[in-house]
């Protein structure tokens, strides 16, 4: 019985927690989407960036997924430094100078309720103005970090673009008809540069073979560096940012800002690295592909392994 228990915790670590079902995400996108553009037409402000704002929020706390808003904001902060007993009625928050702010009418700014959570950040956006260099200041003031910013930024783009936030697609960085093969290589130990462990999963496959956005995101990064010679990253809606190194070359068109998705060509695989640019050879032909999560605060390399797998097989 013991051995039984143990085998299903290892499960759930490996897996996470039961998801909902395809039909309750499609729902609970649908509402969230209603949310923020019943924001907009009450204040102005693009629902795109609220949109983005949320999902930044979602990825830097512990959230429950099915939660249907997730921007939070600290108690003295929503309440006000002297209301002590917390109370939401707007008229006392106005006095303790809070920024809760009622978006439903009820005389009430609930910091639970997800209506009056949308209206507080789009008042306080509100106050820097509707510009995007305005916004930006905003973010800026009330995160306190470059990389939340651009986070966001960024993905407001998104979702602009594609003018929903059900974008959860993922693909395989080659191409199911190619040759390639794969096992982790997590943690293994690399010597060029000194004494590192291997923070990604390497793919072999033959020269020029495509490699794809596995996600929706954003280029940052497009170039040479010694160690994985020809690379290029992308940061996609949920914060994390993917690394695909020691590529031949880059598809025509790619550039820095640019929005990707699922599927689209990015580069070439190829051999480049351990060396100055232009360095090719010194091992087999592979994609380096890397995941680093941030919360927020820190950024950390995590094992994509078990996501390639997933990926290959849906």
């Amino acid at each position: 019985m013991v051995k039984k228990y143990l085998f299903i915790f290892i499960l759930v670590c490996l897996l996470g927690p039961p998801i909902a079902s395809q039909a309750d995400e499609e729902d609970l996108d649908l509402e969230r989407l209603t949310l923020y553009k019943k924001t907009q037409a009450l204040t102005h402000v693009p629902w795109y960036y609220l949109a983005a704002i949320d999902q930044y929020e979602r990825q830097i706390h512990q959230f429950d997924q099915n939660q249907t808003i997730a921007i939070t904001f600290p108690p003295h902060q929503w309440f006000g430094p002297g209301n002590v007993t917390g109370s939401t009625d707007i008229t006392q928050i106005a006095i303790h100078n809070g920024i809760g702010r009622d978006g439903d009418g009820d005389n009430k700014a609930d910091p639970t309720n997800e209506t009056d959570q949308l209206y507080t950040m789009a008042h306080y956006l509100l106050q820097y103005g509707l510009t995007e260099q305005a916004i930006h200041h905003a973010l800026w003031d009330y995160y306190q970090r470059p990389l939340a910013v651009k986070t966001i930024s960024q993905n407001a783009k998104i979702y602009k673009q594609y003018n929903t936030v059900k974008l959860n697609e993922r693909a395989f960085p080659i191409p199911k008809h190619f040759n390639y093969s794969y096992r982790s290589t997590w943690g293994d130990a690399r010597g060029f540069g000194g004494r590192r462990i291997h923070e990604g999963t390497d793919i072999f496959a033959d020269y020029g073979t495509p490699v794809r956005a596995t996600t929706y995101g954003t280029i940052e990064i497009k170039g040479w560096n010694k160690y994985g010679g020809w690379r290029i990253g992308m940061r996609d809606l949920n914060n994390v940012y993917h690394y695909f190194a020691h590529l031949s070359g880059f598809e025509e068109g790619i550039e820095v800002g640019d929005i990707v998705e699922p599927g689209q060509v990015l580069g070439y695989v190829g051999s480049s690295g351990y060396g100055p640019p232009g360095t090719s050879g010194k091992f087999p032909p592979h994609l380096h592909y890397g995941l680093y999560k941030d919360n927020g605060e820190n950024e950390w390399a995590f094992d994509p392994y078990p996501s390639l797998r997933r990926w290959e097989a849906q």
